[in-house]
């Protein structure tokens, strides 16, 4: 019987934010060896992430996640993207998606990391 794997997902991440590398290593710690995620750090990397059509001041504000055919999901449909593939965390996407909930998370979630980026300087 083979394994099936999830597709192959790369999350873009500030490398240079704490809580980021904090966010990555809980994700890891839960989704266990079978997640198939790769993440790569955005820091210096402006000239590809433009190539990938991903806007390097985007890509510092918003969580982005390209699947194997190069799609770009962001903001708070990427964090569903990788929820859903946690068991414990697929109630959690589920309940940020939902319409009334889902503009309030965003809200909250670009008021923190700008006032983290403005506070160190790199917006």
């Amino acid at each position: 019987m083979t394994e099936h794997r999830p597709e192959k997902l790369t999350v873009y991440y500030d490398g240079a934010c704490p809580s980021c590398v904090r966010d990555r290593r809980n994700y890891e710690r839960l989704a266990g060896e079978n997640s198939n995620v790769c993440w790569l750090d955005i820091t210096g990397r402006e000239d590809e992430l433009r190539a990938l059509g991903i806007d390097p001041k985007k890509a510092l504000t918003e969580l982005h996640v390209s699947d194997e055919r190069k799609n770009i999901i962001s903001e708070v449909d990427a964090y569903r993207v990788l929820m859903n593939r946690v068991p414990r965390l697929k109630p959690l996407a589920w309940l940020i998606g939902l319409p009334i909930i889902r503009p309030i998370v965003s809200w909250v979630y670009h008021w923190q990391v700008n006032r983290r980026l403005r506070r160190e300087g790199r917006l």
